[in-house]
Formats: structure tokens, C-alpha cells, sequence
């Protein structure tokens, strides 16, 4: 199908599979086992962005064509490849497509459809076997296989009907079993805790493979009551097409790799983790979660596992998500009345995540720690957060080296920091406190601006105007190097 910009989607990950090798950026490996292999390989492509993305194919002890797809969205070209973008398009006009997407974009509800290529293979009761499906250990002290890390967890709120995806982590325990991790206050959570309360089982879909757009929805802070896939089918420029699962009725990607459903019933759980995480660490280590209990199991002819792994940034899993939030960021201070913001960063170091810089042009007293305070504290930016860095407009908020002068230089730490304490968090972070259910944590807000009471005699930066720039990029462009 076509959308109104001329795009064309399939809606399923080999389409886009298609796109990405036709831009040389896709490497097929063979022969790697799950065990080590494919999560060692897997390793060390991703400690550099921009390495091509990996199909594991011909796993030992599967039948051929039952793939491993990883190292997904490592590159601001396959992102782009994902969004319907310019494959050669920048970072920064990447944050600038979000910012605009998440003001302006339509919305289109899901359509139901009969049939789709997820019921080539449909397996219930008995029958049924997760393991199957080529499922790797994917670092070397993982507590067991983890089918879901490029995935959809899809439940239904059994108030209002809202249906809500997220990509938790689900791990494999058997044919018929897996679990699944879901931090407090995140929205799954919350869905599950209503069905838990009215003493009923709480019904689960989770997929494993699926277009990226997809799952890159699954990893943003969609507002509570609005479905992913309206937000998806955004993007698209048309409906997603999903198929309501048998048993639960709850509706998956008509042409996903990988899906199967059960119930997560209360006080039902099973030694999950550990997992290496987003952040870098085990953190969390082995803990008891609720236990999804597998009653329909459906994959494609040679179905592809989609595998997003976290790790120690760069990677796979964190850093997709680093030009979505520094939009939502500049989007919800605008929103919340901050003038003249002029850039965010969510570094990748920090997972994007943990550290958010803000750029602005100062207008009155106050107005730097005000857009520090509320960066700390809105949606997109309050979940695991650790340090905001607040800068005048003549710093670029991604050249890390820049934000690192600015606060070395224009930063005091007698007044130009704010700590705050008991903020929201999760166990994966390694610093997080306050017990097993309600993780919390503290952040700074660092204010690296030049001082408002001092705007007029601070001592200007030594480096040419524009202007002079200009004038010599005229004039010597033939000496000077590449990208100056």
C-alpha cells in the first residue's frame, strides 16, 4: 500500500528488511549457535554505531530459515529506512521529524482483518513450544534465552477497551511459559494490577517480530489512553492491520513474525533474570515476575526473531530512542511555557535516558533552571533520569566535548545545581533505592549557563564570529578540512 507521501509499507519486517539491504546494511552470518554466538557476535558490532544490522541464519540444532534478526537500529539511516525518511538524512533532522510528528501527525485506529501472514503456523495446547524458535542467551551471564527484547507486549484495559503495547523484556522458560518484567507505573503494569484487583487473570499478547516502526512506538512514552498503534498507523499514513488473537481477542500485526498469547494470573511467578540492561549493568539480578502462561502460538514460514539488545551504551535498544525523546523534551517545555528552548540532547551515554542536555537563549532570571526543573520532571524526560545540563544557545547540546566546557566554565557550584530526590525509577537502574516495588531514585539539575546577573561583562569566547567564518569558508574552502 501507498500512504498520501508516496511510501510504500508492507507492514512487516522483511519489507523493511528489503530496504535496508538494498542500502548494503544488512550482513548475513550463518552458522552461529545460541548459546554464546550470536549474542558474543553480537557484542562486539555493537559497540560502533553504524555497523550494519545482522540476520543470523542456518542456527545449528533450528531448520533453516528460522532467522535471528539484531543489531536493528543502530544507524540514523535504517531509523530513517523505518520512517518512510531519507535514508541519508541527519540526526538533527531526525529530532525535528519527532518534534513535528508528535504536534502534528494524524492518527489512525488499528483495522481488524481476517487473515494475515501470522496464521501460516498456528499451534494451541499441547502442541505448543516456544523453544522452537531460535531464541540466544544474549550476553554471557544472562539468566536464560529472552524471546522478547524487539518486542510487543499488548494487553487490553478492561475499563475503556484501550489497548497499549510496550516493550518489556519476556523471557523463555519452557515450551509453554515465559515471563515478563514490567517496572512500576509503566502502563502494562498498571493494565495488569486492574485485572489482578477484580480477582480476574489478566490476558497478554506478546510478539517477537514485527516492522520497526512498531516496535520503536513500543519503546516511547505514549500518553495513558491513546493506543500505539493509532500512533503507528501516524507514521504509516494508514491503518495498522492486525489480527485478533483466539483466545484473548486481543489484537496483533497481521503479518508479524512471531506471536503467542496466554494470562498472566496473580501471584503466579517464576525466577526471572538476570538480563544485561540498557543501562550497562545485571542490575536487578534474579527476581520473581509474573508468569505468562502460553495458550496459542503462531509464527510465519521461517519466522524472524527480532532481538534488540541492551547493553552498555551504544546500544541497539537505547539508541533509537535518543532522537525521539530529545524531541518529546523540546516539545514538553515548550508546552509547559519555557521560551527560546533551542536544542535537546538525550546522550546515548546515558541510554538516552539519564542524561538530558537543554539549550536555550536566556531571556529573564531563572529561566535556565526553570527549563533544567521541568526537563528533570515532564513525561519524557522524569523515567530513570540522572543528570540535566542546562546551556546557552552557542552550545550544541550533542557535541558532548561542548556541554563539558560549558560546565567547567560557566558553572557554579554554590548556586547553579539542584538536587532532587525520590524521583521515579526502576530497578535496572544500578543506583536506584527505596525497595523491591517502589524504585526511586536522585538527579541533578546543573545549570551551565552564563550568569543572568553577569550576561554583559562575561568574557567573550574565543573563537571567530560567524561572519568571519563565512568569509574564510569563502575565500580558503580549498585548504581547509572536510566538515569544517
Amino acid at each position: 500500500m501507498a500512504d498520501p507521501a508516496g511510501r510504500n509499507w508492507d507492514q512487516d519486517l522483511r519489507h523493511w528488511m528489503e530496504a535496508v539491504d538494498a542500502e548494503g546494511a544488512l550482513k548475513t552470518i550463518t552458522g552461529a549457535e545460541t548459546t554464546e554466538e550470536i549474542g558474543g557476535i553480537l557484542d562486539l558490532y555493537q559497540r560502533k554505531m553504524g555497523n550494519p544490522a545482522i540476520l543470523f541464519d542456518e542456527v545449528p540444532g533450528f531448520p533453516k530459515g528460522h532467522r535471528v534478526l539484531a543489531n536493528v537500529l543502530t544507524s540514523v539511516q535504517r531509523i530513517n529506512v523505518a520512517l518512510g525518511l531519507p535514508a541519508d538524512g541527519s540526526e538533527r533532522d531526525l529530532v525535528l521529524w519527532w518534534r513535528d510528528y508528535m504536534k502534528h501527525a494524524p492518527k489512525f485506529a488499528p483495522e481488524t482483518v481476517a487473515t494475515g501472514a501470522l496464521q501460516e503456523n498456528v499451534v494451541e495446547g499441547d502442541a505448543i513450544d516456544i523453544t522452537s524458535i531460535p531464541t540466544p542467551t544474549w550476553h554471557e551471564h544472562d539468566g536464560g534465552p529472552f524471546i522478547g527484547t524487539g518486542c510487543m507486549v499488548v494487553m487490553k484495559d478492561p475499563d475503556d477497551g484501550w489497548v497499549n503495547y510496550g516493550a518489556y523484556r519476556v523471557q523463555t522458560h519452557g515450551p509453554k511459559t515465559a515471563s515478563v518484567m514490567m517496572s512500576p507505573g509503566r502502563h502494562g503494569r498498571l493494565i495488569m494490577d486492574k485485572y489482578h484487583a477484580r480477582g480476574e487473570p489478566c490476558p497478554v499478547a506478546v510478539v517477537a517480530g514485527m516492522h520497526p516502526t512498531l516496535l520503536m512506538i513500543a519503546g516511547l512514552e505514549i500518553p495513558q489512553g491513546v493506543s500505539e498503534y493509532d500512533a503507528v498507523g501516524g507514521i504509516f499514513g494508514e491503518p495498522v492491520r492486525t489480527l485478533e488473537m483466539p483466545r484473548t481477542g486481543i489484537p496483533v500485526p497481521a503479518n508479524a513474525e512471531i506471536a503467542f498469547e496466554g494470562y498472566i494470573h496473580q501471584d503466579d511467578l517464576v525466577e526471572e533474570g538476570p538480563l544485561g540492561e540498557w543501562t550497562g549493568y545485571y542490575a536487578g539480578g534474579k527476581r520473581m515476575q509474573p508468569a505468562i502462561r502460553i495458550e496459542t502460538f503462531m509464527h510465519r514460514d521461517e519466522p524472524v526473531l527480532l532481538g534488540v539488545i541492551p547493553a552498555v551504551p551504544p546500544n541497539d535498544n537505547t539508541y533509537y530512542l535518543g532522537s525521539y525523546r530529545s524531541g518529546a523534551v523540546w516539545n514538553q517545555l515548550e508546552a509547559a511555557g519555557i521560551p527560546d528552548v533551542k536544542g535537546v540532547c538525550a546522550h546515548e551515554a546515558g541510554g538516552s535516558r539519564l542524561w538530558l542536555t537543554v539549550s536555550i537563549k536566556q531571556r529573564y532570571g531563572g529561566h535556565s533552571k526553570q527549563a533544567g526543573l521541568i526537563a528533570s520532571q515532564c513525561y519524557a524526560g522524569g523515567y530513570t533520569n540522572r543528570w540535566v545540563i542546562v546551556v546557552d544557545d552557542d552550545i550544541d547540546p550533542t557535541n558532548t566535548n561542548d556541554v563539558l566546557w560549558a560546565m567547567c566554565t560557566r558553572f557554579d557550584p554554590r548556586m547553579d545545581m539542584e538536587q532532587i530526590d525520590g524521583a521515579w525509577s526502576t530497578s535496572l537502574d544500578p543506583m536506584c533505592y527505596d525497595g523491591d516495588t517502589d524504585k526511586r531514585n536522585s538527579r541533578l539539575v546543573i545549570d551551565a549557563c552564563r550568569p543572568w546577573n553577569r550576561m554583559d561583562e562575561f568574557p567573550i569566547v574565543a573563537r571567530s564570529s560567524r561572519e568571519l567564518d563565512d568569509r574564510i569558508r569563502e575565500k580558503w574552502a580549498h585548504v581547509l578540512p572536510d566538515g569544517t
